[in-house]
């Protein structure tokens, strides 16, 4: 066991760049296993290269990837469906501002179980914490930027959503990758390649079109393509998604660098994250809303639609995180494309929405630019047997060794 350990770490790592050779070789990983390795089978060598290779064993990865993918387009679309719903339904509605505010408690409360589970003990969950959060404040207020960026971006979530429909907004909305994209490069130095640029062109040719649509008509329910009650003002709903797209690029980017550039836990920077962002959504609430929550109350005209949107926007993102690792770019892209295909259609039934031409073509064009976007590029390493993403040397020292002498 010992000579196959490190002679994948040897030849494996080498190619792969693993960050955890030593667990994917563990002797759980197989069982009852003498420290011989003469005891690893042929099964258990290949078990070893698809681990090692990045490759996917058939079984519960493959079945959690289909999943992930329902998951998400759920997530995704009854989210923006649901906060349509919420902030068009008759009667009074509630103050936004207190919504952004109970999505992040229980996003915190969330996060804290995550981690009461990842420890046995709550007292040592407890001083981990506590040296995490406080043991160094100074790292702890860089969430303080993110914190007021992504404050920023929910608030201006409601006032899109309560101005254009839900499959307008849903489309809009995807020019977050277009955000991230740019700054990431100009933040983290990352280059995209020539069809991502293509992409993002087609992106925002297609969320044009959606828009000079929906902007072009009256600022009444008629302009969003929707029977609604309330009046809108599109134009006004454009302007909050386009910022918020801009704030969502600028907080993530933001929360990748701090965690690349640190070892705290994505847990713990979450944490961080809410706690801070509960303070400044106090904040708004209070600017904005202040003498009217004072007076109704904090949760008026809250109802089951309220606490759902809630709920979704606090867990959606923890759920995503979760299940995101059985999924690639090109899974994730398909989901989006699926989450606006389903709006649209929901949009239909619920809302009385109409799908015009040219919508369709701009949705069309937002489609197929994530497609292209999550495209992998082709893998260019093929090894002597024609095989591209395969360890070359396993095959002319492992397997002999295997056969006929003990481990060292």
């Amino acid at each position: 066991m010992e000579y196959v350990r490190r002679t994948f770490q040897a030849d494996v790592t080498s190619h792969y760049q693993l960050p955890y050779p030593d667990f994917i070789l563990h002797p759980r990983t197989f069982g009852k296993q003498s420290k011989s390795s003469r005891n690893l089978n042929s099964r258990d060598v290949t078990v070893i290269i698809c681990l090692s290779a990045g490759m996917r064993i058939p079984g519960f990865a493959a079945k959690m990837k289909y999943i992930s993918l329902v998951i998400l387009v759920v997530q995704n679309a009854s989210l923006i469906l649901t906060m349509r719903y919420a902030r068009t339904m008759p009667g009074d509605m509630f103050f936004s501002t207190t919504a952004v505010v109970m999505a992040e408690v229980l996003k915190l409360v969330g996060c804290v179980l995550i981690i009461m589970c990842q420890y046995v003990g709550f007292r040592a969950c407890t001083q981990h914490l506590y040296s995490e959060l406080f043991g160094n404040p100074m790292d702890s207020l860089k969430m303080a930027v993110p914190a007021l960026v992504y404050t920023l971006q929910n608030n201006l979530a409601y006032v899109a959503i309560s101005n254009l429909s839900a499959a307008t907004f849903q489309v809009t909305y995807q020019l977050k990758i277009m955000t991230t994209a740019l700054f990431s490069i100009l933040m983290l130095g990352k280059s995209i390649s020539r069809m991502q640029w293509v992409s993002l062109f087609l992106l925002f040719a297609g969320v044009s079109a959606v828009q000079l649509e929906s902007t072009g008509a009256t600022s009444s329910g008629k302009a969003t393509g929707e029977k609604v009650e309330t009046e809108q003002n599109p134009l006004l709903g454009l302007i909050a998604v386009v910022v918020s797209c801009i704030s969502s690029g600028f907080a993530g980017v933001f929360f990748e660098k701090v965690l690349k550039g640190s070892v705290a836990s994505v847990w713990v920077r979450n944490i961080q994250l809410a706690f801070f962002s509960i303070l400044l959504g106090l904040i708004s609430m209070w600017t904005k809303d202040g003498a009217a929550v004072s007076e109704k109350g904090f949760f008026y005209a809250y109802n089951w639609v309220t606490w759902m949107t809630i709920c979704m926007q606090a867990f959606g993102g923890l759920l995503v995180a979760v299940v995101v690792k059985y999924a690639d770019n090109i899974l994730k892209g398909f989901a989006t494309s699926f989450s606006i295909i389903l709006s649209c259609i929901a949009s239909v039934y619920l809302f009385s929405f109409h799908i015009t031409l040219q919508f369709a073509f701009g949705a069309t064009l937002v489609i197929f630019s994530i497609y292209l976007y999550g495209k992998p590029a082709r893998p260019t390493t093929t090894n002597s047997d024609g095989m591209k993403g395969l360890p070359t040397k396993i095959s002319e020292t492992g397997p002999s060794k295997l056969k006929g002498e003990k481990g060292e």
